[in-house]
């Protein structure tokens, strides 16, 4: 099967096969971060599988997607998110309505407490 999708990130074309993930599209087109953090860190995939939160972006106007949970789809508009502080993004403490600010320790939490 060769089928491609093509989507748009930050306004540039995005292809991957059929199937692919946001972020393994993002991978694949050369990108390693997509997301900057409230304090300016950057981050990309980590977990590769929606616990860590390190992979967010906006998809279609809807912020806070795990871009390694969603399928690239055609004409999909995806773009980087930025930390706390833009509009959906609750108080003081950075943590937007996905849960956001609280993986920004570079990764070191993510086993943490979890069970």
């Amino acid at each position: 099967m060769s089928e491609t999708v093509t989507a748009r990130f930050d306004d540039a074309p995005l292809t991957a096969p059929a199937g692919a993930s946001v972020a393994a599209a993002l991978l694949a087109s050369g990108r390693t971060s997509w997301r900057t953090t409230r304090t300016g860190r950057q981050r990309g995939l980590f977990c590769g599988i929606g616990v860590c939160f390190d992979c967010l972006v906006e998809i279609d106007g809807q912020t806070g997607q795990r871009a390694c949970l969603v399928t690239l789809a055609d004409g999909m508009d995806v773009r980087s998110h930025r930390g706390a502080g833009e509009a959906g993004a609750a108080g003081a403490s950075g943590a937007g309505a996905s849960g956001a600010g609280a993986h920004e320790t570079g990764g070191a939490a993510v086993g943490g407490e979890r069970s």
